[in-house]
């Protein structure tokens, strides 16, 4: 006699999690007031402990991961927030990162969100794309057209991740965009006190380029001699982040072969961008051996805070007689346990006043390409984060992290200029001007004005 054929759904489970990672959690709730999405969505599933719940009643085989369970995985920003603020050690980050590749699944999102993360990892990753990409937007960029463009309301008919895209565009793209000036070497001013690398990035380096500008520069008067692949590609964080971890592994080993092509020894391959360290920092687990580098990864705010800024580069530095606010990146603050390092150095500068917002560690929405997939949440999470850096009353923000600094640009609708602070070092220094430190004044001085009135 034949079977009755079995027609319910077939369990999804989770295979893989690393063993034991949600076992300390009590579930006492430490972690939602510090949880981003948990504070625009204000659902338990949408936070760390609602999907730490869930993943347990997936592999118990109690929960199916359809789609909407896996939307709820889709708001973590990855901030890691959470493990800074568990006070049973839950290795939150360790369960999201094994998880996000089992939501990379054709049957848990729809056919646009697939194709609009795909577009998206075929373009950032790849400097040659992006610029391809960007150059017809030169025509376009803060011009009246763009203004009439958002104003009319003409760009949200792309749908919304479109228009997140189209909102984060500088108001202009410098020629430096679009070519690599620098020399691959770049060699110490004064007595040499060391050699290392500097990862240039994707996007920062089409988007800000002046941030690497600045930090060889710094780097230079510091002693330093600064040698930049001209081969370099992506580091791989922001296919990472989305749990495309083929993708990713093909970048890190891309990327470990280019620098370790550097003739002579390092004694660092260096960062500016917070994310981009974080993902590099862990090459040794993505690339399953060591990190393959010949020289420690390290940010390079905590290199040369480790070791010190130059008597002769501390004599050229100039007073800047303005207030900063200084916006801690998660993947800098939360996934690295680097804060004080980039205080430390602008601390340096004469005259020059940190503050710090009110809600120091909660993520600004960007999280990799969170604001392009998860607009509306991300668009609200940047208006809390612009609102309470302003509410500081500081003239700049300082942001070590381009998708930070484009996404409060966004955000604070020129209310505060949002610099690296390695430009503000140079500024100071001399060696970069700032255009808009001048502009901060005059804004400051318009403030002071309305508040006599």
């Amino acid at each position: 006699m034949s079977q009755p054929l079995n027609t319910e759904p077939k369990k999804t489970t989770l295979p893989g999690l690393p063993a034991g990672a949600a076992d300390p959690c009590v579930h006492c709730g430490f972690c939602l007031p510090t949880c981003a999405s948990y504070r625009v969505l204000a659902s338990e599933m949408d936070s760390p402990r609602g999907r730490i719940h869930a993943l347990r009643a997936i592999e118990a085989g109690e929960l199916e991961l359809d789609a909407t369970v896996a939307s709820h995985f889709d708001t973590c920003l990855g901030c890691y927030a959470c493990v800074t603020a568990c006070p049973s050690g839950v290795r939150y980050d360790q369960l999201i990162e094994a998880t996000r590749p089992k939501l990379n699944n054709a049957k848990l999102r729809s056919s646009w969100q697939i194709s609009f993360r795909q577009l998206l990892l075929q373009v950032l990753p790849y400097p040659r794309r992006l610029r391809a990409l960007l150059q017809p937007l030169r025509l376009y960029a803060g011009t009246p057209v763009q203004a009439l463009a958002r104003c009319s309301g003409l760009t949200r008919l792309f749908g919304p991740g479109i228009e997140a895209m189209e909102q984060l565009l500088p108001s202009t793209l410098a020629a430096d965009a679009f070519d690599d000036a620098l020399p691959m070497v770049n060699p110490a001013i004064g007595p040499r006190r060391g050699r290392v690398a500097l990862l240039l990035g994707c996007v920062q380096r089409c988007f800000d380029p002046t941030v690497n500008t600045a930090t060889v520069s710094v780097l230079q008067a510091n002693g330093f001699e600064v040698v930049l692949p001209p081969d370099q590609g992506c580091c791989g964080a922001v296919s990472h982040h989305q749990g495309e971890m083929e993708l990713t592994r093909q970048l890190a080993s891309s990327l470990v072969e280019s620098m370790n092509s550097i003739e002579g020894e390092l004694d660092a391959v260096l960062v500016a961008a917070s994310g981009c360290g974080h993902t590099m920092k862990a090459y040794g687990e993505i690339l399953d051996r060591n990190n393959g580098f010949r020289a420690p990864v390290l940010d390079v705010h905590e290199f040369l805070t480790d070791r010190g800024l130059s008597d002769s580069f501390c004599a050229q530095l100039k007073p800047i007689a303005k207030t900063v606010a200084m916006h801690d990146a998660c993947h800098m603050i939360h996934g690295q346990g680097i804060q004080q390092q980039p205080r430390t150095l602008l601390a340096s500068i004469p005259d020059l006043e940190l503050r710090d917002p009110m809600e120091a560690g909660v993520c600004c929405g960007s999280a990799g390409i969170y604001n392009l997939v998860q607009p509306e949440e991300a668009a609200e999470l940047g208006t809390i984060k612009a609102d309470d850096l302003s509410n500081t009353g500081a003239a700049l923000v300082a942001s070590a992290n381009i998708g930070c600094t484009l996404q409060l640009r966004r955000h604070l609708q020129g209310r505060q200029p949002v610099h690296h602070p390695m430009e503000l070092l140079a500024a100071s220094a001399g060696l970069h001007p700032l255009p808009s430190l001048e502009q901060a004044a005059v804004g400051t001085e318009v403030a002071r004005e309305r508040e006599d009135r």
